[in-house]
């Protein structure tokens, strides 16, 4: 068997779920969420509107829950 692969990199082990400051519009959770998972911002602000307008409780309800629990980014 061959096990050259390196499965950890340095740049993803401190990467985590963050509300990111720089480039927030209301709290920065979409941004958060778009700087993790490496997405354009304007899809995942379209993609959470969207959602907002099919599913408006729950995703209203997750929003305020996951804006209250997620840090905020400490880097600019």
């Amino acid at each position: 068997m061959n096990y050259d692969r390196e499965y950890s990199r340095a740049k993803d082990v401190h990467k985590s779920l963050s509300k990111d400051q720089q480039y927030k519009k209301l709290t920065g959770l979409c941004a958060g969420i778009a700087k993790h998972y490496d997405l354009p911002r304007l899809g995942v602000r379209i993609a959470a509107i969207a959602s907002l307008i099919v599913f408006p409780v729950p995703t209203g309800v997750a929003y305020v829950v996951a804006s209250v629990l997620l840090p905020s980014s400490r880097s600019y």
